[in-house]
């Protein structure tokens, strides 16, 4: 695998004589080291990281950074997780990277390789099952047949033409997971938040705007009866990026999910959420909400809450929702942020076996981490001294299948055919 970098305008070129590495925090290792590079998946984009030198292998087998243009990264296509983030050296006054997840890159047969895996096989937002005509055409039909729906509008005004919002677009093509953003507020202050940057305190700018108002019931439950009625596989979930958090918009979900409930039996009601409240997800649950996914950068309490910021909710209290949710039967997921270098952390997989054996959840997302790893480590206050050697994410991945044979891996929510499969081994 060849070492690839990029000239100041962007062109990708490849070095014969260097060999490729991958990164994971303060460890740099030979493209060899991680077990899985695949081709470049479709729909996957890459990046040259102006400020930030390539680090390889050279022609006499060392570890040195390359001094001729810009390291390049990928942004790996919905469904895949990476394995190796992108080695590089960062120069002074280098800028902070926008919020998404940086894949190390490599050339082999004519052809670019990441170190990543497919860990969902669901086509959802796969490149090529989108085609720009029909997406117009169905957006244009759920403006014409919800004209006052402020829900409906927003979802097609900003999330399928201004974000090309996989989700979106895919509710205007009348299929699988239609989102439902509800709550404009929130109760963290997360570090790498894509709808939310404070200018006095963030050098990069969100990535999308948060929603600006809350949709009242009718309005939800309309789009959301609309969607599951007809939708192949249907799935309709609360908690999107273009919004904060739902729980705080509880008392408009249980009255949406009752309205829901009362006019279809069809698909599955999800909610996304930090899960701040127990009492609150015990009440949704109760309500009708089918699963929940609970997103985490870390099971351990410090890096929790030092990246969350949480208002007036603690670590413990997300644990117990988690917890709370699969009691009551409810199939439940953790939207994991996975970074190489810091999920494999020996401390961090130990309070993942920890959580996983406390709550009995059911799945893990394995979720690339939108973030500049440098400006992590920053913000979080980690060391070089109290880091461990990682265990690599892939074998990270096989220890907790050897550990927890009912656990399953994903990258988006499943379906009720699929929960119905394997709910009852939990149970």
């Amino acid at each position: 695998m060849r070492l690839v970098w990029a000239d100041a305008s962007g062109e990708i070129y490849d070095e014969p004589r260097w060999q490729a590495v991958g990164r994971s925090a303060y460890w740099f290792f030979p493209w060899q080291a991680y077990e899985r590079w695949i081709p470049l998946p479709k729909g996957s984009t890459l990046f040259h990281l102006v400020g930030r030198r390539p680090v390889g292998v050279d022609p006499t087998g060392n570890l040195r950074t390359y001094d001729k243009g810009w390291a390049v990264a990928a942004f790996i296509a919905p469904a895949h997780t990476q394995l190796a983030s992108a080695a590089y050296e960062k120069l002074p006054g280098a800028p902070t990277l926008p919020l998404y997840a940086y894949t190390a890159v490599a050339w082999d047969k004519g052809r670019f390789y990441v170190p990543a895996i497919r860990i969902d096989p669901q086509p959802r937002q796969d490149a090529d099952r989108f085609q720009a005509s029909a997406i117009a055409q169905g957006a244009k039909e759920l403006r014409r047949r919800f004209p006052q729906n402020r829900l409906v509008q927003h979802l097609m005004e900003n999330c399928v033409e201004r974000y090309c919002c996989p989700a979106a677009r895919n509710l205007a093509l009348g299929r699988w997971e239609c989102p439902l953003p509800t709550a404009p507020a929130c109760n963290a202050a997360c570090i790498g938040c894509i709808s939310l940057q404070e200018p006095q305190e963030s050098p990069i700018p969100s990535s999308q705007e948060r929603l600006t108002f809350i949709p009242t019931p009718e309005e939800i439950a309309e789009l959301a009866v609309y969607h599951l009625d007809r939708a192949p596989a249907p799935i309709v979930s609360f908690g999107q990026g273009c919004e904060g958090e739902p729980l705080l918009a509880w008392r408009v979900i249980e009255k949406a999910v009752q309205l829901i409930r009362q006019k279809t039996q069809r698909g599955l009601i999800n909610l996304n959420t930090n899960g701040a409240w127990p009492s609150i997800i015990e009440r949704l649950a109760r309500a009708g909400v089918d699963s929940f996914r609970v997103s985490l950068n870390s099971a351990q309490p410090e890096w929790y809450e030092r990246y969350y910021r949480p208002r007036n909710y603690t670590f413990s209290m997300v644990k117990e929702s988690i917890s709370r949710a699969a009691r009551l039967g409810k199939w439940v997921s953790i939207n994991y942020f996975t970074l190489p270098g810091f999920t494999d952390q020996p401390a961090e997989i130990h309070a993942l076996k920890k959580l996983i054996a406390d709550t009995h959840l059911h799945m893990i997302q394995w979720r690339n981490f939108n973030i500049d790893p440098d400006w992590y480590i920053e913000r979080m206050g980690f060391t070089s001294e109290a880091l461990q050697r990682p265990v690599g994410i892939y074998r990270l991945m096989q220890l907790l299948r050897r550990d927890f044979p009912h656990l399953r891996y994903g990258y988006f929510n499943p379906t009720h055919s699929f929960i119905q499969r394997y709910l009852p081994v939990q149970a």
